[in-house]
């Protein structure tokens, strides 16, 4: 055993979303959940291991209608493998039976009775003693280009759908965590999804989930040129102009971050199968990618003076889109690990 397990929080959970997302018949086929687990479950570096999985509220994972007992084999299908569960995604999107936050009456209502749904599974999970912590992810599940006719009135629309979510997650105990992609309406800038957190107001409830790739595409302004905080034609040696963008962007956003997900970008975006471009996930020694992945995840996990702020009990890495050879290739959670692991080590505590 190394120095690797001085830290012993927060937890180390991958996402088994990638084997779904971008996944389908016009892309390759989904890797089913068992195989997700099983892969986490194999890595280790150094003795070290994963402690848990994030799950997608979908079929053919997990389906959001599941029954109590289709959650107890879930349940005993984790911690089987020594895991446990942590945040969960709920299927929000009109194509996975939700609609859109900035919608019609019905489509928002569908929005919210998915939130629900999902709030349910993850309270169940909770008191089955699989789920320790994690929060309920969305997002707007609304595209910028229907967003951009009328910003003012969409942003009013989300905002209030969500209140009406976070009510929903506060009668089962659960926090939602508002994921920040451009491909999401009213969260397709870093202005714009600070924004939104405050009209909805309610810290308590809703904040925001940070994922490292996503959010480096913030700093460049894909679908909001206005508030791109690095300049076009940037050079990527330019450590001090990008540290100073990277600050401003982690100052606006670290102080609503309830949910974190490591993460390598190389600065392009990325689509597959149906889901729309976003920010490009990388293999953590990727030689494209923009981010010293374990200086930057300190922005996130330290306040503005250095301090760890311990509001994660576990953090994620989100592999979306990877290919289906690369998923299936052990190595790529040894190497997905020591990066985690990494982070652990500079910004974790006991």
């Amino acid at each position: 055993m190394s120095d690797n397990a001085a830290n012993t929080l927060p937890k180390l959970h991958n996402a088994s979303w990638p084997g779904v997302v971008g996944k389908g018949p016009d892309s390759e086929p989904p890797i089913d959940l068992d195989t997700m687990l099983d892969l986490t479950a194999a890595a280790e570096v150094d003795g070290v291991k994963f402690d848990g999985t994030d799950l997608f509220l979908f079929d053919p994972h997990v389906s959001i209608d599941s029954t109590d007992d289709d959650l107890k084999q879930l349940a005993e299908k984790v911690q089987s493998r020594n895991l446990v569960i942590g945040s969960v995604v709920a299927p929000v999107w009109p194509p996975t039976g939700g609609g859109s936050a900035m919608g019609s009456d019905e489509e928002r209502g569908q929005f919210l009775e998915q939130v629900r749904k999902g709030c349910g599974i993850a309270k169940k999970l909770r008191e089955l003693g699989v789920r320790p912590y994690g929060v309920v992810r969305i997002d707007s599940a609304a595209g910028p280009g229907d967003w951009v006719a009328d910003p003012d009135g969409n942003q009013a629309k989300i905002a209030a759908t969500f209140k009406q979510a976070a009510d929903i997650a506060a009668d089962h105990g659960e926090r939602l965590a508002a994921e920040g992609e451009i491909c999401w309406g009213g969260m397709h800038s870093w202005r714009r999804m600070v924004q939104l957190l405050e009209m909805v107001d309610r810290p308590d409830v809703v904040g925001f989930q940070a994922d490292m790739s996503h959010t480096l595409l913030y700093l460049m302004g894909y679908n909001a040129p206005e508030d791109r905080l690095l300049p076009e034609d940037f050079d990527w040696n330019d450590e001090a102009t990008f540290d100073s963008a990277y600050t401003t962007l982690t100052d606006a956003l670290r102080p609503w971050t309830i949910d974190f997900h490591v993460a390598q970008n190389d600065g392009t975006v990325h689509g597959t199968g149906s889901h729309d471009k976003t920010g490009r996930h990388c293999l953590p020694n990727d030689p494209n990618g923009k981010l010293d992945i374990t200086k930057r995840a300190g922005y996130w996990l330290r306040d503005g003076k250095g301090e760890l702020t311990k509001k994660f009990e576990h953090i994620c890495w989100d592999g979306c889109m990877f290919s289906n050879e690369v998923m299936m290739n052990p190595q790529t959670w040894n190497d997905i690990l020591a990066a985690m692991i990494s982070v652990r080590n500079a910004h974790g505590w006991s």
